[in-house]
C-alpha cells in the first residue's frame, strides 16, 4: 500500500493520494511530500526508492532486512532513519517491535515497514487534521515520527510496572508455578527490549554530535527524541532488575518453603526412631526375654515411649526448632 501526502507552498495546501503525487511531485521542484510504504512488494518498493528518490542501495538493502540494528546514516542528498517501532496491542504486555525505516530529503520523507506502522498512522492523522502544521520541513516530521515510536512504549512499560506490582502480592500470598513461568517470559522480553532501547538512544545521541544536514536546525526536536528513549532505557533496566528480583524472592521463598517442610519431616522421623526401635526389640520372637515374665512389661514399655516421645519434643523445643519460645530467641543447635 502507498499513500502519499503532498504539500504546495503555493497556497498552503496538503493532498493526499497515491503513486500519481510522486509524478506531480517530481515534476514540480516547489512540493514536498511524505511517502508511507506498508505492504508493498519488496522489489516495486526498491525501485520506488532509487529511480524516483534516489535512496542509495546500501540504504534500501537494509531497509529490506528483517533484523537490523536501529541506525541513522547520511548520504549525500539524504539521510536513513531505521528504527525498532512497537507492534504490540496496548492492552497486552507484549513487547514485540517493528521495523520502521525513514528516508529523509530536503523536499520528500519516505517511511517504510512491512506491516502497518501505528506511529507513522498517528503522525499522518495528526497532519491531516491540523495538529502539525502543513509547512513543517521534512527533517520535522520525520524526528516527530522518530518521537511518537518512542511514545508509544511508555504505556507498555507503565503497564509492566503495574504488573510487577501485582505480582509481587501473588508472591507473598498465592505464588505458584505459573507465577515463575511469567517472570521469566518477561524478563526474556525486558532483556530483548532493553538492547533495543540502547541502540535507539546510542543512535540518537551520535546525530546530537554529528547532526546530518536534513535534520540540521532542529537541534531541540532531536534532543526530545534522545531523552524519550534514554528516559525508556532507564524505566525498561528499572523494571528488569524488578523482574529479577522477583525472581530472586520467588525462588527464596520457595526454598524456605521446602525447608520448612523438611524440618517437620525431620522432627516426625527423630521422634519415631526411637521408639520404633524399642518396638522392635521387643517385638523379636526370641525365646529368652526376661522382661517378657514382668507382668506390667507393657504398660512399663509405654510409658517409657512416651517418656521418650516427651523428651524429644522438649529437646527440640529448646533447640527453637519448634518455635521460639515467648519473649525469647530461638537458639541454634549446638
Amino acid at each position: 500500500m502507498l499513500k502519499a501526502v503532498l504539500f504546495d507552498p503555493a497556497d498552503g495546501t496538503l493532498r493526499e493520494g497515491g503513486g500519481e503525487l510522486v509524478e506531480e511531485w517530481e515534476a514540480s521542484p516547489a512540493l514536498s511530500i511524505w511517502v508511507i510504504l506498508e505492504n508493498e512488494a519488496t522489489e516495486a518498493e526498491a525501485a520506488l526508492l532509487s529511480h524516483r528518490f534516489g535512496i542509495h542501495q546500501l540504504a534500501i538493502a537494509d531497509a529490506f532486512r528483517d533484523r537490523h540494528p536501529p541506525k541513522i546514516e547520511p548520504f549525500n542528498d539524504n539521510t536513513f532513519i531505521l528504527l525498532k517501532g512497537l507492534d504490540a496491542d496496548p492492552r497486552s504486555l507484549a513487547l514485540d517491535t517493528i521495523q520502521l525505516s525513514l528516508f529523509v530529503g530536503r523536499r520528500f520523507l519516505v517511511t517504510r515497514s512491512a506491516t502497518h506502522s501505528l506511529s507513522s498512522a498517528k503522525v499522518l492523522s495528526e497532519l491531516l487534521t491540523g495538529t502539525i502544521p502543513p509547512d513543517v520541513s521534512r527533517g520535522a516530521l520525520a524526528l516527530r515520527v522518530c518521537r511518537t515510536v518512542a511514545d508509544r512504549f511508555f504505556p507498555q512499560l507503565f503497564a509492566i510496572e503495574k504488573r510487577l506490582e501485582e505480582m509481587e502480592e501473588e508472591l507473598l500470598h498465592a505464588s505458584t508455578d505459573d507465577l515463575l513461568t511469567e517472570l521469566v517470559q518477561q524478563k526474556g522480553e525486558l532483556k530483548r527490549l532493553l538492547r533495543t532501547l540502547q541502540y535507539h538512544a546510542q543512535v540518537f545521541t551520535s546525530a546530537r554530535s554529528n547532526m546530518p544536514p536534513e535534520l540540521a536546525g532542529h537541534e531541540h526536536e532531536l534532543y526530545d527524541v534522545q531523552e524519550q528513549f534514554d528516559r525508556l532505557l532507564s524505566l525498561a533496566r528499572l523494571y528488569y532488575e524488578l523482574t529479577d528480583d522477583l525472581m530472586t524472592g520467588y525462588l527464596s521463598l520457595s526454598a524456605h518453603r521446602l525447608n520448612q517442610i523438611m524440618q517437620t519431616l525431620t522432627i516426625v522421623t527423630v521422634i519415631f526412631v526411637p521408639i520404633t526401635f524399642m518396638a522392635g526389640v521387643y517385638g523379636m520372637n526370641f525365646e529368652f526375654m526376661p522382661e517378657l515374665g514382668f507382668r506390667g512389661s507393657y504398660f512399663i514399655l509405654l510409658t517409657a515411649m512416651l517418656l521418650v516421645v516427651v523428651g524429644v519434643l522438649v529437646a527440640l523445643h529448646r533447640r527453637g526448632w519448634m518455635g521460639s519460645r515467648p519473649g525469647t530467641s530461638a537458639r541454634p543447635p549446638h
